[in-house]
């Protein structure tokens, strides 16, 4: 958890960080730019790399077992509970 925090006050310090090195009128470019690789780079970590680093393999590479995080969920709905939902 607290590396989640950790990472949550390094992306406006970053965006402060490069900010500072252009001009004044691209600081909110940049930061958005800065913002849009963060989001990306958590979805890409949430769709492969949870499952390299975490599930079985050799010593180095884990293999795409758990791919998407959806095979360690087990608070998906399941059909019947979306047939409730949204009946035709």
């Amino acid at each position: 958890m607290s590396t989640i925090l950790v990472l949550f006050m390094v992306v406006p310090g970053l965006a402060m960080f490069y900010g500072g090195l252009v001009r004044s009128k691209n600081i909110l470019s940049l930061m958005s730019q800065v913002l849009v690789t963060f989001a990306l780079v958590t979805i890409l970590w949430f769709a492969y790399g949870y499952s390299l680093a975490f599930s079985g393999g050799n010593a180095i590479f884990g293999d795409l077992s758990k791919l998407s995080c959806l095979a360690s969920l087990t608070c998906l709905p399941t059909p019947m509970r979306w047939q409730a939902l949204f009946p035709n």
